[in-house]
């Protein structure tokens, strides 16, 4: 593809480029005129200033991350084929990790396709284009995953917040199929997902095996889950035998769906679900002596840029303060964060912290992050960024 526009980078711009990051930032290219009148999304050659070719990539003159690596080859065709190739590669690892086609497919920069996320329910796809060049490339990514395993649903959840940051619209859209309802089974239960109402994608994969080591502590005891969604902790719990799950989020629509997922089990009767804000409600449940012999929390991330770092240490540690005040003697406390803003140590702080000011002895039982169908690129440690700590409290 000798005829590719020819990005380089400026004098000193390649340090973080030729160890290997994926990205390259507006800063650290050689910009000019024309490079800034290229379409955003477009395929390009990239160069150091020292002539050493560093592949094809994406590139957007009007984004802070200017370029985002795609192959190694200068001359890769990133057409239908190289797509289906890429994305056949990740199908056949996550085959090899489950059983089930229930997963994260593509798990962007980490699988080799920047700024693209594919959740597999089965038969059907949520997908989401967070960059220009994956907004472009969405035929040739439709065309692949027909041609892998022909879905029956395909919907473009292209509402992330981070689009705008390329210059994007937020939008949902049905891309293939005539509606926007799927199914997620997990642990053997099944969950109504709605590709078009729910949130991100409509099921947290990520915290799968997470579920299933809460579940362990929780036959024939009280559970608290908070920040349901669609009550995946909740039901994972009362499927292990919880006397009494409580389910607390502000969506009526995924309390709804959690619900039905909870008759469909068979055991609606130990699940009661509270619409609320899940902050102010645990501050009344605390107030009122209530007492749960497990207790979950997985908010969504406090952090949206790194600015809001320090409020949302200040967050998780309100958060891990409430909710240990919640646990009774002898119980467990499993708290989250999906803040890639916050770093894995800082958030063991604030928890740390807040468990103290609950007054609360505490032993870390484990540390996790979320399963392996979301890779983490090694030069992007950011991408590590779901956190979780399982706590005993005395």
């Amino acid at each position: 593809m000798t005829d590719r526009p020819l990005i380089r980078l400026a004098p000193g711009g390649d340090r973080r480029v030729k160890a290997g990051h994926p990205w390259a930032f507006s800063n650290e290219i050689a910009m000019s005129p024309a490079l800034r009148a290229l379409p955003p999304g477009i395929v390009v050659r990239l160069e150091g200033d020292d002539g050493q070719k560093h592949g094809a990539w994406h590139f957007n003159p009007h984004s802070l991350i200017a370029a985002r690596r795609l192959d190694a080859s200068p001359d890769a065709a990133c057409d239908a084929a190289w797509y289906r190739a890429r994305i056949g590669a990740c199908l056949a690892l996550r085959d090899r990790m489950f059983d089930t086609p229930f997963y994260r497919l593509v798990h962007a920069e980490a699988d080799g396709l920047p700024g693209l996320i594919i959740d597999r329910y089965g038969d059907s796809v949520a997908m989401q284009a967070n960059t220009a060049g994956m907004e472009a490339a969405t035929p040739h990514i439709l065309a692949a995953l027909r041609d892998l395993f022909d879905p029956r649903l395909v919907v473009a959840r292209n509402d992330s917040a981070v689009r705008k940051l390329e210059g994007m619209e937020e939008a949902v859209t049905l891309l293939h199929g005539s509606d926007g309802t799927a199914t997620v089974e997990e642990s053997g239960l099944r969950f109504p997902v709605d590709l078009l109402g729910g949130q991100k994608t409509g099921w947290f994969f990520d915290q799968r095996a997470n579920r299933a080591m809460v579940a362990r502590f929780c036959a024939g005891r009280t559970m608290l889950d908070a920040f349901c969604h669609t009550g995946g902790f909740g039901l994972a719990a009362a499927a292990a035998g919880a006397r009494e799950v409580t389910l607390l989020d502000r969506s009526e629509h995924a309390l709804d769906l959690a619900m039905q997922a909870a008759r469909l089990a068979g055991f609606g009767d130990r699940v009661t679900a509270l619409k609320a804000e899940a902050l102010d409600h645990l501050e009344k449940m605390a107030a009122s002596g209530r007492r749960f012999e497990v207790v979950v929390t997985d908010p969504p991330a406090f952090a949206k840029t790194r600015k809001d770092q320090p409020a949302a240490l200040r967050g998780y540690a309100k958060l891990a303060r409430l909710a240990a005040g919640l646990v009774s003697p002898d119980g467990i406390l499993f708290i989250a964060s999906c803040s890639h803003h916050v770093a894995p140590p800082d958030f063991a702080e604030a928890v740390t912290w807040g468990v103290h000011k609950a007054r609360r002895e505490a032993r870390i039982l484990a540390s996790v992050g979320a399963g392996p169908d979301h890779p983490v690129h090694p030069a992007l440690p950011e991408s590590a960024y779901l956190k979780g700590l399982l706590l005993h409290l005395a």
